[in-house]
């Protein structure tokens, strides 16, 4: 969604998070930055589920050594991604997440999963949106000849990493960076980034009004 596509009223969602369910494609390491965290009641939620676009992969592994329930639901296992996506709904629901988070996830979500979920799931993207949103955005970025990049933590809409901010922290790029040395920084920033912003929504709740979201809980009206 473009910033000139609004909807026609702001959106108020305000949202405390115990039961987190946590959406894996990788090797998992936002994942277990989770994890490490989850075990410390002053966290404030827990990861009940963890639910992957496909098998056989690391993040699978850190669930369950974790002792976390985990799911698996293949695209290519579908007529059509419609049906993909509503299996995903399905498979995330049955953990009855108060938020749902996108860690290295290389699927887009769809209606019926917005649908069910919309206003409580968030994602990670290694750039400073809205510049250089999509598959490719630390090559992007470098490409462009910026001098600072980062990571960025959104609340998911229909578009691709168009949603409100929720938190943004800077990474320098120097000199000999190329792709993956700048990358592999971004990826430290941006685990301490999410722990960060994950557990203020379980303790304070996640407001979010138009495009703007705001973690704390609403303001009283009057």
């Amino acid at each position: 969604m473009t910033a000139d596509q609004q909807p026609a009223s702001p959106q108020h969602v305000t949202r405390t998070a115990g039961r987190l369910v946590v959406l894996v494609s990788g090797t998992g390491s936002n994942l277990a930055a989770l994890l490490a965290a989850h075990d410390d009641p002053a966290f404030g939620a827990r990861v009940v589920g963890v639910v992957a676009d496909r098998p056989d992969i690391r993040a699978l592994d850190l669930a369950r050594d974790a002792g976390v329930p985990t799911a698996v639901v293949r695209l290519g296992d579908f007529p059509d991604r419609a049906a993909w996506d509503r299996a995903l709904t399905e498979a995330v629901g049955v953990f009855s997440p108060d938020l749902v988070v996108a860690a290295g996830f290389m699927k887009l979500v769809g209606a019926a999963f917005l649908a069910r979920f919309g206003g409580r799931v968030i994602n990670t993207h290694p750039a400073l949106l809205p510049s250089f949103p999509g598959a490719h955005g630390v090559r992007d970025a470098l490409a462009y000849g910026v001098r600072v990049s980062g990571c960025s933590v959104i609340v998911v809409d229909e578009g691709v990493d168009s949603g409100p901010i929720v938190g943004q922290e800077a990474v320098p790029v120097l000199p000999d960076d190329d792709e993956e040395s700048l990358h592999e920084r971004i990826k430290v920033v941006e685990r301490t980034l999410l722990v960060d912003v994950v557990g203020r929504i379980a303790r304070d709740g996640l407001t979010v009004e138009g495009r703007h979201a705001r973690l704390g809980r609403a303001r009283a009206a009057g």
